[in-house]
């Protein structure tokens, strides 16, 4: 029998049966006129209760009949609802007596104050669906979901199947769990003032060393072919083949950090932190570049919701299309930063731009920057900060390579507020030659210096490894048997808090007999020699170039 049709006969012949049972009811209350009037109401009560009860048990019926008849519903990552209380079983045939009725029975069982708990699918649209060309939605690169609505998300657009993509999950988790077990055996084992590398790390270090050496190398003109055609096929549809480009194991870690933040914006999706269509700036057109955004930027939203912007990478004045680009470039006359030049060595350049003499120019930087920055709260503000920008000259003019910004009058004395390299200028050294110019700033000033907190992920890095480069010149030229960690930030411009986490970090720092030792590790002083020759010194600043005196009464 259809469900529908069973629903109304059923229904019917509960009305039926109310119907003479209440008139059973009334005969009863007529024999008892005589009563008192809360003796009236008391029976009243229990006529209604009686209903009530006898049309929740019918409710349960229709339920586990309908359990029979068909399968719960699914929400769209294909998984069933966890509860009876998920599915609406609710049906536009009952009356509002038998609701009403419903109501109260549940008033009295004490489930209806119980809060709805929301479903799970009501946080997925069901319009949605993958931007990938032939993708079904089905599957998702964590391996944790059925079904996916973007390309971080798309196996198809990673070269995987959902069914690898499962796999892979499986042998992250058992990873991560057997990681975890070793790590407690470790803290068990050893004391947490020793901090030398265990038997089980040396090992596996050495496991990873040869793990790197046997790369695959497939002949290069196959290889070469074989990711031509890939191209060609899919052009920008697929990620590209990624295979034979590193070693396996640097490859699979590539793969786990991929599924990790894959399965972060699907958090922040779900909370709704994250939506699908929003107005974000995808691409930036900056000089003779094309540039792939990371974060969001508080741009006007006439503009944020083109999606790409067109930019004077002079003026740094943004436009809507490339026409007025074309338009602005034939007029405009700016072919370096505003403010003083006060570097200059080779075809590198460093401008002093003060935020309350050029306040445009200012906050169109700041608005650049959070396009590749995260933690960056500073757009329209400017006012209290100088900002020091980098460039590289050409015949064509001063190109943008990157930037740091201080305060005016820092209370803490930090020598930067923020640092930004351009991503087309990433690995090339030019974040260190900020970094160093900063500190150079701060011994002509005769101060001690370190960056503002909280540092982003890259800019930590950078300045670890910074740190790490000054220390070892610096042991390497010390002669002396005695050192202390406040000549050397006299003499770096390093803050000494700086100085104690870096020498932790190299394992240099040792507490023996009451004292505070610092060893002068030669193998860590010849690497770092080694990368230096080979290095060169074109990317160092030259304290001789600097031309510059503290700003006063800023």
């Amino acid at each position: 029998i259809p469900l529908k049709v069973f629903h109304s006969h059923l229904f019917q012949y509960l009305n039926a049966g109310s119907s003479s049972e209440g008139t059973e009811d009334s005969d009863f209350s007529a024999e008892h006129t005589d009563s008192s009037e809360s003796d009236v109401h008391t029976v009243r009560n229990t006529r209604l209760t009686r209903s009530s009860l006898r049309l929740s048990r019918n409710s349960q019926d229709i339920k586990q009949s309908a359990d029979h008849d068909e399968s719960p519903p699914r929400t769209p990552t294909g998984n069933a609802p966890s509860s009876e209380s998920d599915i609406d079983m609710s049906s536009p045939n009952v009356s509002h007596d038998e609701s009403l009725a419903k109501e109260l029975s549940l008033k009295e069982s004490g489930l209806a104050h119980r809060p709805k708990r929301r479903r799970f699918h009501e946080s997925y649209n069901f319009n949605m669906k993958c931007p990938t060309p032939g993708c079904n939605s089905l599957g998702h690169l964590t391996g944790k979901h059925e079904r996916h609505f973007s390309i971080s998300g798309c196996p198809l657009y990673h070269n995987l199947s959902a069914d690898e993509c499962k796999v892979k999950a499986s042998s992250r988790d058992k990873h991560v769990e057997e990681r975890t077990l070793s790590q407690r055996q470790d803290e068990n084992r050893h004391s947490a003032r020793q901090q030398a590398q265990t038997e089980r790390q040396l090992r596996y270090k050495e496991k990873v060393t040869e793990m790197r050496r046997k790369r695959n190398s497939a002949p290069f003109k196959e290889q070469k072919d074989k990711y031509t055609e890939h191209k060609q096929t899919h052009g920008s549809s697929h990620e590209p083949l990624l295979e034979n480009i590193t070693s396996d194991y640097d490859l699979e870690l590539f793969r786990k950090a991929q599924a990790c933040a894959t399965d972060d914006l699907e958090k922040l999706r779900l909370q709704g932190q994250v939506t699908e269509g929003g107005n974000m700036i995808k691409t930036i057109v900056f000089g003779r570049y094309e540039l792939d955004t990371w974060y969001h930027s508080p741009y006007p939203e006439e503009y944020a919701r083109l999606g790409r912007l067109y930019m004077c990478e002079f003026c740094l004045k943004y436009m809507k299309s490339q026409t007025i680009l074309r338009r602005h470039m034939a007029k405009c006359v700016w072919k370096h930063p505003p403010g003083d030049e006060i570097y200059r060595k080779g075809v590198i350049s460093v401008f002093e731009v003060d935020g309350k003499k050029n306040k445009i120019y200012c906050q169109n930087l700041c608005l650049l920057a959070k396009l590749f920055l995260d933690h960056k709260t500073l757009y329209y503000d400017v006012e209290p900060f100088l900002f020091y920008v980098m460039t590289e000259v050409d015949n064509t003019g001063c190109h943008l390579v990157g930037y740091f910004s201080k305060e005016k009058n820092s209370f803490l004395n930090y020598n930067v507020s923020c640092i930004l390299t351009m991503p087309q200028y990433m690995r090339q050294g030019y974040g260190k030659m900020l970094i160093d110019f900063s500190y150079l700033l701060s011994k002509v000033e005769e101060k001690v210096g370190s960056p503002e907190r909280p540092l982003s992920d890259l800019g930590l890095i950078s300045y670890r490894s910074y740190w790490k480069e000054v220390l070892l010149r610096y042991l390497n030229n010390f002669q002396g048997k005695e050192i202390s960690i406040k000549e050397i930030s006299q003499e770096t411009a390093v803050n000494p808090v700086d100085i104690v986490s870096t020498l932790q970090s190299l394992q240099m720092l040792k507490y023996w007999k009451g004292k505070h030792l610092i060893l002068k590790r030669q193998d860590l002083i010849d690497d770092w020699k080694t990368k230096e020759t080979k290095r060169g010194s074109n990317k160092t600043i030259d304290p001789t170039a600097l031309k510059w005196s503290p700003p006063k009464g800023t």
